[in-house]
């Protein structure tokens, strides 16, 4: 038999045999695999691109059979996600600056933590949505920003 291939939390993983699966009903099961058993329960299905996700044991799994699409799709280069190269940090709001938690040269991945800000008593923490080396802080703690000042210049 063919292998099978399959991504499951994002790692991809070659299919084995021997496991036994019982249906309890449509959406509860049992799986029987190397003398251990494991109770499982279908909290999401998409049978149209091949996604389910799964409880086994009290874990969530997402599980997604790879196929031959997936294989022209990643030739092609379109199964990588597009990354944003920043420019600059705007404020979202009025606000006084709590923390700048980043400094000149620091190389900024999609994510990371760039500073803090209050706004209305709330702390708000604004982290990057895309890739870029801090270029410019044009801003200290406990500065007052108007909105759509510019914070942070990148490279």
């Amino acid at each position: 038999m063919a292998n099978r291939i399959w991504n499951i939390d994002g790692n991809e993983s070659v299919g084995s045999d021997g496991a036994v699966v019982k249906w309890d009903d449509e959406r509860y099961f049992t799986i029987a695999f190397g003398g251990s058993t494991f109770h499982g329960e279908i909290l999401d299905e998409q049978t149209e691109s091949n996604f389910i996700k799964v409880k086994i044991n009290h874990r969530v799994f997402e599980v997604r059979k790879k196929g031959a699409l997936d294989d022209l799709i990643a030739e092609l280069g379109l199964d990588t996600p597009k990354i944003k190269k920043l420019k600059e940090l705007e404020a979202p709001m009025p606000g006084r600056i709590v923390n700048v938690a980043v400094a000149i040269g620091d190389e900024i991945n999609v994510g990371d933590e760039i500073l803090s800000l209050e706004a209305m008593k709330m702390e708000n923490v604004l982290k990057a949505e895309g890739v870029g080396i801090v270029k410019t802080i044009n801003v200290q703690n406990e500065d007052v920003v108007e909105k759509g000042a510019i914070l942070i210049s990148f490279e």
